[in-house]
């Protein structure tokens, strides 16, 4: 083996008085609270023509996190370049499967509401949804509803979840009235002094009713809510955490999210543009059929 001397580069030497401008400048884009420390890092070559990679750390405690930026190579820009995964974005892929639907099952266009049975603001929202939307676009959209209970604030919102859950095993008309009546009808479930355990009766003795109505087996709705599984909502709860969601109602129109209750015009603003760029003309842009001409006097 050939031996040498070869020339060691010369160590890096961070200059303390531009470090101090970059962690003033990431401490105000980041609204930064005093205890976090923040690190500035040795640059590194990056994709970007003109710039390089420079890492900064941002440390609590035992928690950190490397945020990578970009420095122009004369020093006078600072940037941040965040890359989106295009091909595995979660609102593309939330779970219908098995879910009751409203509206053309072969619709292009997809509304999913992450839905609480005893908000308030998703009673508004289920208003505006049904009948006006549903009658606005008949059969060019399809309505799914996830759960999302908001159980910290809301008592009865998982029971009431599982109970139409219970019905939807069954059929998924039935369910759709009982979620309607629900969000029609929250204060005759909260009764005069919110008793949780009469409201709970309440929800499941309007199930019965529902599947009687509805002609449904009584003894297997029975046996469902006696059961109170929540599993399956509690499944639907994890991905609404896991797309973000922080409140209901949350909808999503094919992967478009609206927080919120919204006004009907914002809605139907979001709904057209989804059936637009799935090649559908919205109602509002569809031609009426031309009238026959009047017989000349």
């Amino acid at each position: 083996m050939a031996a040498g001397c070869k020339a060691q580069p010369a160590p890096q030497v961070p200059d303390l008085a531009f470090n101090r401008h970059i962690e003033v400048m990431v401490r105000a884009q980041f609204n930064l609270p005093p205890k976090v420390i923040v690190t500035i890092g040795a640059r590194k070559p990056s994709q970007i023509p003109g710039y390089e990679t420079l890492p900064v750390t941002l440390s609590s405690g035992t928690n950190s996190q490397i945020v990578d930026f970009l420095i122009s190579t004369d020093g006078k820009t600072l940037a941040r370049l965040e890359k989106f995964d295009l091909t595995n974005n979660p609102v593309f892929a939330i779970d219908v499967a098995g879910r009751p639907i409203r509206g053309n099952p072969a619709a292009k266009v997809t509304v999913i509401n992450f839905d609480d049975l005893e908000c308030p603001y998703c009673s508004q929202m289920h208003r505006t949804l049904f009948p006006a939307t549903l009658d606005r676009y008949k059969d060019l959209v399809r309505f799914v509803y996830k759960d999302n209970p908001l159980i910290e604030i809301h008592p009865w919102a998982m029971h009431a979840a599982i109970d139409a859950n219970c019905l939807a095993a069954q059929s998924g008309d039935v369910y759709w009235k009982y979620v309607d009546y629900l969000h029609a009808h929250g204060q005759e479930v909260n009764g005069e002094v919110r008793n949780l355990p009469k409201s709970f009766d309440t929800l499941n003795q309007l199930a019965r009713e529902h599947a009687t109505l509805g002609k449904l087996d009584n003894a297997k709705l029975d046996a469902c809510l006696q059961l109170q599984d929540e599993s399956t909502v509690r499944a639907s709860m994890k991905e609404a955490e896991a797309l973000n969601v922080d409140g209901a109602p949350s909808l999503f129109v094919n992967g478009e999210r609206i927080g919120g209750a919204v006004p009907e015009e914002q809605l139907w603003t979001v709904i057209d543009r989804a059936l637009r760029d799935a090649g559908v003309p919205p109602p509002s842009t569809i031609a009426a059929p031309s009238q026959p001409a009047s017989p000349a006097k």
